[in-house]
């Protein structure tokens, strides 16, 4: 039977990290929280020379070499991504064109040269969509093959409510026909509304107030005259510009937590619907893991709660939760379900069908679009350490992405699962890392770093030209080890 899926996979992460520990201690908030509430062990901070480009390359590069991938035999790279380096260029074409560089003595000039290229959006999805989309394009000839990279930074304001959640870095996955890790089905259950539980908006200045800002500030008269006098005279090239408005983007972005967790609920549930109405299953026999879009490490055990809950109903299960946790009238509902989800009844769902998908994120924080293929990652390689005999497993995927839509898919693990495991050592990877100290990160996050903390990566970014034909162009370098 012929079948698409993931063929192999790879990753990359930053090399830095800051502790949970350091960080709740100059936060004032309790790490136990962080830790036993969320699951937050470490938080990946992204070097001053890393950017979305360099996780792509570096996954991208990590994933041709460690499985023997000819370039010139793959059809398209899509990229999903929510961190994009320019607003026309697509992020994916800068990762190609540098690991391309990197494999000319190997594979010879443009080893992609007949690739479709391009970048996917939307949140946290956007991977997702990535992979929909290119298993449609290579269901349709024998012959194709593809490759889908998620990457991402993961940046909120300093003291933030999202702060402690961040992470950064990308997974790289090749997709073809019979492939040796994951078959992947046709059934897709999707959910869209548009909403702004987190967005990240082209925020506008006028330079004039500006101006009056910086004058008042300084206690030197600021007058319309004045003002415009400074606008007129000023040979600078951001005050010279003929654009009366500033235009600036932040990838720290606007949210509403709590609604983005009542959105998130909301659709993976008509998600969920909506596949259950193509293809009727029970999710809890049918699927043995269940990986998730992870926004910290301990959500998604949360967030599908309510919907396993009702899959329970009219079972035994229920009836021995029952026995666990009994409902009262004297009980409100809320507080009834604050028992269940601490019951031993959840908790051995949790242990058995999501832990192993959450370990990673501990250690890395949120990577946005990468999130639930790093899920994936993670539950892969801890059943390789664990030598555990996954193959013939069905496993549940539910994404999200805020604005809002979720897709839920599932696939089955395939016999050679393993071998293709053997070179990616995620855990041992970060167990490598180094830590930094939470003013270090601050001045990374900040942008008041010149120089990058180490030198590590292989593939790292350069400089950005100033010449008036390419302004702004931003260039990568290969960094020999």
């Amino acid at each position: 039977m012929n079948t698409t899926g993931i063929d192999a996979i790879a990753f990359y992460v930053p090399k830095l990290y800051v502790s949970m520990d350091n960080l709740s201690t100059a936060r004032g908030i309790s790490a136990e929280k962080l830790k036993r509430g969320l699951g937050l062990e470490k938080m990946a901070v992204p070097n001053t020379d890393e950017d979305a480009v360099t996780f792509a390359a570096n996954a991208l590069l990590n994933l041709i070499n460690q499985n023997n991938i000819n370039p010139n035999d793959i059809g398209r790279v899509y990229l999903g991504t929510e961190s994009a380096v320019d607003g026309s260029k697509p992020t994916a074409t800068y990762a190609v064109e540098i690991v391309e560089q990197e494999l000319i003595k190997e594979y010879g000039e443009r080893s992609f040269k007949h690739c479709d290229i391009l970048d996917m959006t939307f949140a946290c999805v956007g991977a997702v969509d990535a992979l929909h989309n290119t298993l449609d394009w290579v269901n349709q000839d024998k012959n194709r093959k593809a490759i889908v990279i998620a990457s991402d930074l993961s940046k909120y304001d300093l003291n933030s409510t999202g702060e402690y959640t961040q992470g950064a870095g990308a997974v790289a996955c090749l997709v073809c026909h019979n492939p040796s890790i994951l078959s992947i089905h046709n059934t897709w259950g999707v959910a869209s509304k548009s909403e702004g539980d987190f967005f990240k908006p082209r925020r506008t200045y006028k330079k004039t107030e500006l101006l009056e800002s910086i004058l008042e500030s300084l206690k030197v008269e600021s007058s319309e005259k004045t003002i415009t006098t400074l606008l007129e005279s000023n040979v600078s090239e951001f005050w010279s510009d003929n654009n009366e408005i500033v235009e600036v983007f932040k990838e720290e972005p606007v949210f509403d937590g709590q609604f983005s967790n009542s959105c998130y609920a909301d659709r993976i549930t008509e998600a969920l619907h909506h596949f259950n109405a193509q293809k009727q299953t029970n999710f809890i026999e049918n699927w043995s893991q269940f990986i998730f879009h992870l926004p910290y490490a301990y959500h998604g055990r949360r967030i599908i709660f309510d919907n396993w809950l009702n899959w329970i109903a009219e079972t035994n299960t229920y009836d021995q939760l029952l026995k666990e946790v009994e409902k009262s009238k004297e009980v409100d509902d809320k507080t009834w379900k604050k028992a269940v989800y601490k019951s031993n009844i959840y908790n051995d769902f949790i242990s058995k069908s999501i832990a192993a998908s959450e370990q990673a994120s501990s250690e890395i924080g949120n990577m946005y679009t990468a999130s639930i293929f790093m899920s994936l990652l993670s539950y892969l390689s801890h059943s390789f350490n664990a030598s555990n005999d996954i193959s013939g497993k069905k496993i549940g995927f539910i994404s999200y992405g805020s604005g809002s839509k979720s897709k839920v898919f599932e696939g089955t693990v395939q016999p050679n699962w393993s071998s293709k495991l053997e070179a990616v050592q995620l855990f041992e990877y970060l167990n490598k890392r180094s830590s930094i100290e939470v003013d270090t990160y601050e001045k990374i996050h900040c942008s008041k770093l010149d120089k990058p903390v180490i030198k590590d990566s292989k593939i790292a970014f350069n400089r950005i030209e100033t010449d008036n034909t390419n302004y702004g162009l931003r260039r990568y370098i290969i960094n020999d080890k």
